[in-house]
């Protein structure tokens, strides 16, 4: 979702340190998601973390203030017990007509994670992120009273008077966020999406092998950057990391948080950018100043198109982009990219986009596109 305060870009790592990314922003982000409505983007993501506001309650404001736009809520096993936090996406589910869906994460920062009290290692978390799910699941499954004796955490005749809202499912899609083993186990055994971070389509290939063999969904997130021609996207997206488009303070601030992290999915992503382009249209020049979720499908409209459409050609089937500025770059690829994608869609198969959805273009935007991942 579009930041507090946040009307150009800035890095990751250090837009995190500004004090108005910690505010809610409504009169902008309010435009954003109506904006994203239009524009046809499926569902916008509301981010975790301490430099963020309350991911619930940000998603239940800008829910009430649109009318289809689906809100994909990030959320952390250790932050509170199962049962308070199912009750409350219930409550929301309720108020937005089950406009919510649910973007799990294991955490990425021990230093972050201490803040919550939160002081388990990178698989443990995982190991405590399936018995929350399983409670979850349980209670969204009507099975209450619900008994459930765990290694961390424990329920006894759990119960809820409030159920899950939506059209056509009783329980919220759930997209598990994570590069390592732990976490795609943890999506095939309790989520409905793997959603990881990109790589070139022959590594996600394999990677997703396992997923798509239980009949789970697989996602990436991706940011992008489009242009009418690939020169002119290629000189935007080198302009974001050259001259004094960067301050150094930036580039120390994200390697530190780098440095810092225990997570599986930053250290391959980073490690990615030794290679500038890994296909003509997937470019590593932002991650190291911008975070890993800036792995860019870089390109023409129809460049961003075959990407995409490559991506769909091996399994995935979700979305999480991103771009810079937020609003100005999701104008671009809802105006210019996602027609292309349509017509490419008809003219190829017969049949549309249903089965990829475009998710939040702020941080990240859904096609049906930062997750943090773990």
């Amino acid at each position: 979702m579009l930041q507090g305060g946040e009307q150009t870009t800035f890095a990751r790592a250090l837009g995190d340190s500004l004090a108005q990314t910690g505010l809610p922003d409504p009169d902008h982000q309010i435009e954003f998601c109506r904006r994203a409505e239009s524009l046809g983007i499926d569902g916008l993501l509301t981010d975790f973390g301490a430099a963020k506001p309350d991911p619930i309650v940000l998603a239940a404001s800008l829910a009430l203030a649109t009318e289809r736009v689906e809100f994909i809520v990030a959320y952390r096993s250790g932050a509170s017990c199962p049962t308070i936090f199912t009750q409350q996406i219930n409550t929301l589910s309720s108020l937005v007509n089950g406009r919510v869906s649910l973007n799990i994460v294991a955490g990425h920062s021990p230093h972050e994670q201490a803040f919550y009290g939160d002081f388990l290692p990178h698989d443990q978390r995982y190991a405590r992120t399936e018995e929350f799910l399983a409670i979850c699941h349980a209670i969204w499954r009507g099975e209450a009273p619900v008994d459930y004796i765990g290694h961390y955490y424990r329920v006894e005749k759990a119960e809820l008077n409030t159920p899950f809202i939506a059209p056509s499912r009783r329980h919220p899609e759930i997209f598990v966020a994570g590069g390592s083993p732990a976490a795609r186990d943890l999506a095939i055994r309790q989520g409905t999406c793997w959603m990881r971070l990109g790589d070139t389509p022959e590594l996600v290939a394999k990677s997703i092998e396992p997923v798509l063999a239980v009949d789970k969904e697989a996602g990436l997130r991706l940011s992008v950057v489009c242009r009418p021609t690939r020169a002119e996207a290629v000189d935007v997206a080198r302009a974001l990391v050259e001259g004094e488009s960067l301050s150094q303070g930036e580039r120390s601030a994200e390697r530190s948080f780098v440095d810092a992290s225990d997570s599986v999915s930053l250290a391959k992503t980073y490690a990615l950018a030794d290679e500038e382009w890994l296909t003509p249209w997937l470019w590593t020049g932002a991650i190291r100043s911008h975070g890993a979720p800036a792995l860019a499908l870089v390109g023409s409209y129809d460049d961003i198109v075959t990407g995409l459409l490559e991506y769909k050609r091996i399994g995935i089937s979700q979305f999480i982009l991103s771009g810079w500025p937020k609003q100005e770059e999701m104008e671009r690829f809802g105006r210019n990219v996602m027609p292309r994608l349509r017509e490419r869609e008809r003219g190829t198969s017969g049949a549309g986009m249903a089965a990829n959805r475009v998710r939040d273009y702020p941080p990240a935007g859904k096609t049906r596109g930062a997750p943090k991942s773990g």
